[in-house]
């Protein structure tokens, strides 16, 4: 039995030693492509990231940013409040008379999915963002009714979640 416990913590032992120098080696290969690879194709000191990298922004007002609970919601228009209240009775038809603006904005079946779900989710950034930044390109009452007018067809609910995702993440 003792034979036996040396030879697991000899093996133990080795592999640790290993996992520490590749751990080392593999450091020091990072920090080199590190110090090499640039969005600009530049090389030297590390100032970018790689250009393979994709990250995705989530800016001060995107529906991820409101989602996160980062920033007090305007009293206006709470978390809680349903979809259907803040924009109207024509939208229970398509959201239910339950979806809350969090769940709203929380949405991830948009990529790939149907444009209401586009449309709903960056169509609450937008309404929030109209409520609380200077200068947004839309009035909350211009969120309300494009969306509410976007509600007629698949093209046109494409249409306008686009033009809301795009103010959204250009906002400041």
């Amino acid at each position: 039995m003792g034979s036996l416990a040396c030879f697991v913590f000899l093996l133990c032992a080795s592999l640790g030693a290993a996992n520490g120098v590749y751990g080392r080696v593999g450091a020091a290969a990072a920090e080199s492509r590190r110090l090499q690879l640039h969005t600009d194709g530049s090389r030297g000191a590390a100032h970018a990231w790689p250009g393979y990298l994709y990250t995705r922004a989530v800016g001060r007002c995107t529906p991820q940013f409101w989602s996160s609970g980062a920033e007090a919601w305007p009293n206006i228009a709470p978390q809680e409040a349903a979809v259907a209240k803040v924009f109207g009775s024509r939208s229970v038809d398509r959201y239910g008379p339950r979806l809350t603006l969090l769940e709203a904005t929380m949405r991830t079946d948009d990529v790939g999915g149907s444009a209401f779900v586009k449309l709903v989710k960056h169509g609450s950034a937008a309404l929030l963002n109209a409520y609380t930044r200077r200068g947004f390109p839309f009035d909350s009452w211009e969120v309300k009714a494009l969306l509410l007018e976007a509600l007629v067809s698949e093209e046109a609910a494409a249409v306008q979640a686009e033009r809301f995702e795009q103010a959204n993440e250009s906002c400041v």
